[in-house]
C-alpha cells in the first residue's frame, strides 16, 4: 500500500458528500453516539459498490444505460426522501432537545441505503482500486480487498471525526432558534443539491 493511496482516499473522503451530511446532521441533532452510527451505516454502505467493483458488475453500470439509469433514480428518489425528512415538523434530523424516537438499526439502515443507491460509487471503485494493484501482484483480488478495507476504516474515522465536530456545536445549535431554522433548511438543501446533481449527471 502506497501513500499515494492513503492521500487520494483521504482527499476523496473528506469532500463532503451524502454521507459527509448524513453524519454531520446527526451529529448535530441527536449527539456523539447518533453520529457514530450514521458513520456506521455509511461505511457499510460502501461493501455492496466494493464488491460489486471487484467482481466486476460495475462493469454492467458502465455499459447498460438502463441498469445506471434505474440505479441513479433510486438514489435521486432517496436523497429527496432525506431532504423531506429534514424539513418536516418532527422528522429523524430535527435538532433539538425533544425529538422523535428512532432506532439505532434505522440510523444505520438509512446510512447504509444513502450511499448504496450511488452508482457513481461502484464505478468509482472500478476505475480507482486497480490502479493502486502492482502488476506482479499473486493475488490481486486480496490485494484490493486490503485497500478496500483501508479504505472503510479511513471513511469511518473521519465521519466519526465530523460527528464528534457536529456533537460537540450541537448545545449551541439547539440554544439559538435562528441558526436552528437556517440549517434545517441547509441540510434540507443541500440534499435536494445532491440528489439533483445525481439527476442531471451522465456517468
Amino acid at each position: 500500500m502506497t501513500p499515494e493511496y492513503l492521500l487520494t482516499s483521504m482527499i476523496v473522503i473528506l469532500l463532503p458528500g451524502t454521507g459527509v451530511l448524513y453524519t454531520l446532521a446527526f451529529g448535530l441533532s441527536r449527539g456523539w453516539s447518533a453520529s457514530v452510527l450514521a458513520a456506521i451505516g455509511c461505511t457499510l454502505g460502501i461493501v455492496p459498490h466494493i464488491a460489486a467493483s471487484i467482481a466486476g458488475l460495475a462493469a454492467l453500470l458502465h455499459t447498460s444505460a438502463l441498469a445506471f439509469q434505474v440505479v441513479k433514480y433510486l438514489g435521486v428518489a432517496y436523497l429527496f426522501y432525506m431532504a423531506w425528512g429534514v424539513m418536516r415538523n418532527g422528522g429523524a434530523l430535527q435538532v433539538s432537545e425533544r425529538h422523535s424516537a428512532l432506532s439505532p438499526a434505522k440510523i444505520i439502515a438509512n446510512g447504509f441505503m444513502l450511499n448504496i443507491l450511488n452508482p457513481k460509487l461502484s464505478l468509482f471503485f472500478l476505475a480507482f482500486l486497480p490502479q493502486f494493484v502492482p502488476a506482479n501482484t499473486p493475488n490481486p483480488t486480496s490485494y484490493m480487498l486490503g485497500l478496500a478495507g483501508v479504505f472503510m476504516a479511513l471513511t469511518f474515522i473521519v465521519f466519526v471525526g465530523y460527528g464528534a465536530f457536529a456533537s460537540a456545536t450541537r448545545r449551541y445549535v439547539i440554544s439559538k432558534p435562528g441558526v436552528l431554522a437556517w440549517l434545517r433548511r441547509g441540510f434540507a438543501g443541500a440534499f435536494a443539491a445532491l440528489g439533483l446533481r445525481l439527476a442531471l449527471s451522465d456517468r
